[in-house]
């Protein structure tokens, strides 16, 4: 039983690490907004691509 609860506690620590870092240091491409992601070249967005 001791075993199962260390197991839980290190998966809840690497999960809340895990979160930590994406929410501060790292943002991987699935996690950015949709507005993030599309940027307009301007006002009235030409179509042109960067």
């Amino acid at each position: 039983m001791e075993l199962i609860q260390h197991i839980l506690v290190f998966i809840t620590f690497l999960t809340a690490v895990g979160y930590l870092i994406t929410k501060f240091v790292w943002k991987p491409a699935f996690l950015k907004k949709k507005a993030q992601k599309e940027k307009a070249c301007g006002m009235s967005d030409c179509g042109c691509s960067h």
